[in-house]
């Protein structure tokens, strides 16, 4: 192994948040296992095969999320460079001394990792709702990630995976597949039509995931023409654009309203999913769903929003349901099952529609080029880099 290695980077001296965009390539040190240190002999070093590159990864690029949170852990650690990156599969190549015997993890072992280091010891990781822990750390933002071609992870956080029932570039996606399944496991699906707000790349995991977790009719509610029509190849019975309201840009699109009615015989939908993280398009999803329905709330926007007609949020005995991350390790299970049944054909669509068999969705870390990457995420919501394959 050598000493350095090509990794995507941030630096806060040489970019600087306010005034820069995009990452770095650059050579960095190799992470090691010092074995003195406990957190390091249940430790182990990944060889890095592909990793995703996901919406907070957007949000890093162009400095709209996580400034400060990348900010403050590298003053926490003395440092000003941060690998970025969390979505990833890759293969064991060092262990800790207690990792074999606790864990059972051994060098050759694939696996893909829970992003969201938890502690273990606060109130919420005792009484398990670890997935909200106190003093978590995000795998590349709060300490370094999987943009670079080792790195070194706690071994509780980590997943065995089975490339031979799981393809490896989708099995590198397996992390923001978990956020749908989270998202879709907030009520019981079977029976229900289902509207979802947003058909990003968890969006579009949801279309997948809702009609395998029984839902009767799905509705997708998207602007993009390019996202709407793999909506439509993911299985939406219908796809609706929203029409923003320029006098009242947080309001929601009556319009729409009505044709969500029209095709759920004038009730609304049982499930609204709200992906997007607009205040317009929280507002659609409210206004969507029949009395008594369920708004699931996984879109995330900075700062403060409006609710229109509270009243009715009240009257009507709605529930808003806030998601974040993955139940650790529950809703990884039912990703399994779900990615690994052939028979469902999620797999299969997510390569083939969603990644679009690799087709200017693959970029080999040797040849990247930041203004080509660039151009990649704008063109297609999820994009996968390889490392080592």
């Amino acid at each position: 192994m050598s000493d350095t290695m090509w990794a995507l980077t941030f630096d806060s001296e040489r970019d600087g948040w306010r005034r820069s965009t995009g990452l770095v390539k650059e050579r960095v040190p190799v992470p090691r296992l010092d074995q003195p240190g406990e957190a390091d002999r249940s430790s182990v070093i990944i060889r890095v095969k592909y990793a995703g590159f996901c919406g907070s990864d957007r949000g890093i690029w162009w400095r709209k999320a996580f400034g400060d949170m990348i900010e403050g852990s590298l003053r926490e650690e003395h440092k000003t460079t941060r690998v970025v990156g969390h979505e990833l599969l890759g293969e064991i190549v060092e262990v800790g001394s207690r990792v074999t015997e606790k864990y059972g993890y051994l060098p050759g072992d694939v696996v893909s990792t829970e992003s969201h280091i938890i502690c273990g010891v606060c109130h919420q990781c005792r009484v398990g709702d670890s997935h909200v822990c106190a003093r978590d750390k995000i795998i590349g933002i709060s300490t370094d990630g999987c943009f670079a071609e080792y790195l070194k992870l706690p071994a509780k956080s980590l997943w065995k995976t089975d490339v031979a029932r799981l393809r490896p570039e989708v099995a590198a996606v397996q992390e923001p597949f978990g956020n749908a399944v989270h998202a879709c496991q907030a009520t019981d699906l079977r029976g229900k039509t289902v509207a979802v707000f947003g058909c990003g790349t968890i969006g579009l995991f949801a279309v997948l995931i809702a009609r395998g977790m029984g839902a009767t009719k799905i509705i997708g509610v998207e602007v993009d023409p390019k996202h709407a029509e793999m909506a439509r190849q993911l299985g939406c019975d219908a796809v609706l654009v929203p029409q923003a309201q320029p006098d009242r840009p947080n309001a929601s699109d009556p319009a729409l309203r009505e044709a969500i009615r029209e095709l759920t015989d004038g009730m609304g939908v049982d499930v609204a999913l709200e992906m997007a993280g607009f205040n317009s398009s929280m507002n659609n999803a409210i206004k969507s769903v029949r009395r008594g329905g369920h708004v699931v709330l996984f879109g995330v926007k900075n700062g403060d929003a409006v609710i229109e007609d509270v009243h009715r949020v009240v009257m009507d005995g709605l529930r808003l349901h806030g998601i974040v991350g993955r139940q650790i390790f529950g809703t990884w299970e039912i990703t399994r099952r779900l990615l690994e049944d052939r028979q469902n054909g999620i797999q299969d669509a997510i390569w083939k529609v969603i990644l679009e068999g690799g087709r200017d969705t693959l970029v080999d870390i040797r040849d990247w080029e930041r203004q080509a990457f660039e151009g990649m995420i704008g063109r297609h919501p999820k994009v996968v880099i390889k490392f080592t394959g």
